[in-house]
């Protein structure tokens, strides 16, 4: 309860900027609740006038009711408008809040979470705390205002009656209390079951070559059902609690209710109650029951928004990419391994004892079986992940007192699954840090990556939008349009992670020519199975288990007939 307790004013924070908004929404639920209770006054008056034959009132009465319903209609407008643009800020800004902070969280976290349950985050959690914050206190302030007023009506009539309305009020508690335990546990579950239909979803999208390839759809589909039958059943028992919890507390109500009415019809209690008092008090006290449904309907939603909270803050409170480092070098290219370990949080080794040294300008290759730990070297340099013990020193500089943004710009990286977004290819050649270099300069590095010439036979050149994943291009395309982005960043250092893999003998004879022309003067680290990217590597180094097992030129590797001659032999021999 406590924690609870924390979570929901945490919430309630995020409402801060819309204080004034919600004078307004206040003054529109008052106004609505002096209706409700003007009703029952409204009643024992007309009842009176009848009695004592009170033409003029009567003739009133139908303008009045005109008037109550006005005044009615501009509360509740005023109430409903005024909360719904709390509740679309609130979306905005929390939304906003989570994107950002998914965009500096480390790696791991992206290889923990499927990217099914990463959207749902964002997109239906996000949307579910409104349910805990505007919408519930909507209803709690609407339906609060209108019980307040309606029971100091009662007990402005006859507080001894009301009194008994109030003994039922510790039942009506313990009820939503159990029902309470119960939804929370429910949309947690809804929650969850909806990350995994999301994330069917996203696999049978991006993988659909492979579905209709492979005849999965009926796979899929199963997989869908299932998933979506899931969340329905979740669904389902949350409405079964929520609507089991209503009926209950309008049966103690109206008991409560039945009381009241068995006693005031007594003589000894009416009293001196005038027909349109007695009239009056019976309505207001039926009234009751709505907005006490209503109150204990917004329990639902409180469970529900108090779910995806707990589930949106974990994500909020998540330990961020370290970034301590305060220096900002120029980098020159200088790299050196000094007793470099790392384990994945599973255990798994994947760096053993690792010691290199780069030299500016030289270009490195690193070749081994697929496991090696060849890709999880780049991961370090990117610092995409932590070293576990030892340095990784640039220029002499240990590389977490690198400025993480200062470090990344000044690596450019070509890697094996090549990312591309949807929107033009001037702008995925151009991303990032690079979106103000000039046509010039994007069309220079088209050419230096031997993109240019296709490029321009596209509809609209470098202004075509190339769809999403960049599907609309083939293999060997978007790997040249990711080998002119790494091109123009024009960093000291380039990774070459698999560069090649994608491209026909043709385009790789050609990108290798640019590559020749790119890695002067720049340190190279290229990952390659294939034999003419590394050949003229100035080092080859051959990794197994994390480890390097040797190290040396083409030619002298060749020459010791050892674990180089045999990947040679297996793998680079065309």
């Amino acid at each position: 309860m406590k924690q609870d307790f924390k979570v929901y004013l945490r919430l309630l924070s995020y409402l801060k900027p819309f204080w004034g908004i919600a004078i307004l929404v206040v003054i529109g639920f008052a106004l609505n609740a002096a209706t409700e209770v003007s009703v029952a006054k409204l009643l024992e008056k007309i009842i009176t006038a009848i009695q004592e034959k009170d033409r003029s009132f009567t003739a009133l009465f139908p303008a009045l009711v005109v008037l109550l319903m006005f005044f009615r209609g501009v509360g509740l407008f005023m109430g409903g408008y005024f909360t719904a643009v709390i509740s679309r800020n609130l979306i905005f800004n929390i939304r906003q809040e989570v994107f950002a902070k998914l965009l500096r969280l480390p790696a791991q976290y992206y290889l923990d979470n499927s990217s099914g349950h990463i959207t749902a985050k964002i997109m239906y959690n996000v949307e579910q705390l409104t349910a805990a914050s505007t919408e519930s206190l909507k209803t709690i302030v609407q339906q609060g205002l209108i019980t307040i007023a309606l029971m100091g009506y009662l007990f402005y009539i006859n507080w001894k009656l009301t009194f008994c309305i109030l003994i039922f009020a510790p039942l009506i508690g313990l009820i939503i209390r159990k029902a309470s335990k119960r939804m929370r546990k429910l949309s947690t579950q809804v929650q969850n079951t909806m990350g995994d239909v999301n994330h069917v979803v996203q696999e049978s999208v991006n993988g659909h070559l492979v579905v209709k390839g492979f005849g999965g759809q009926t796979a899929e589909q199963t997989r869908f059902r299932d998933h979506s039958l899931e969340n329905l059943k979740r669904g389902l028992k949350m409405v079964v609690v929520q609507q089991l919890n209503s009926p209950i507390v309008q049966l103690i109500m109206s008991i409560s209710l039945s009381i009241i009415m068995w006693i005031a019809l007594r003589p000894e209690i009416i009293g001196d109650i005038s027909a349109g008092e007695f009239v009056s008090y019976i309505t207001a006290a039926g009234m009751l029951s709505k907005p006490i449904k209503t109150l204990t309907d917004v329990n639902e939603k409180l469970q529900r928004g108090m779910a995806a909270a707990h589930s949106v803050f974990e994500l909020l409170d998540l330990p961020e990419e370290k970034n301590t480092g305060t220096l900002t070098p120029q980098l020159q290219g200088h790299v050196e391994f000094k007793q470099v370990n790392m384990i994945y949080p599973d255990g798994y080794q994947a760096i053993s004892d690792f010691n290199l040294s780069i030299e500016k300008g030289q270009t490195v290759a690193i070749v081994g079986r697929s496991g090696a730990g060849k890709s999880s070297l780049v991961n370090l340099l990117m610092r995409y992940n932590e070293i576990s013990s030892g340095q990784i020193e640039l220029d002499g500089y240990p590389i977490q007192d690198i400025e993480i943004t200062c470090l990344r710009t000044q690596i450019a990286i070509v890697n094996q699954q090549v990312v591309l977004f949807n929107r033009s290819i001037r702008e995925n050649i151009a991303y990032g840090q690079l979106e103000n270099a000039t046509d010039e300069q994007v069309m220079a590095a088209a050419k230096a990556a031997y993109a240019h010439d296709f490029i321009m036979a596209l509809p609209h050149g470098y202004d075509t939008e190339i769809g999403a994943q960049g599907l609309t291009l083939s293999g060997g395309q978007r790997q040249r349009i990711a080998i002119a982005r790494a091109i123009l960043k024009n960093a000291p250092i380039l990774i070459l992670d698999e560069a090649t893999s994608a491209l026909d003998n043709e385009s790789e004879h050609f990108i290798q020519k640019a590559f020749d022309q790119a890695m002067q003067d720049r340190t190279t680290i290229v990952i390659a199975h294939r034999l003419s990217t590394i050949e003229n590597a100035d080092l080859i180094v051959v990794m197994d288990k994390g480890r390097i097992i040797e190290q040396g030129t083409h030619a002298a590797l060749l020459a010791k007939h050892g674990a180089y001659h045999q990947l040679h032999e297996r793998s680079f021999e065309e």
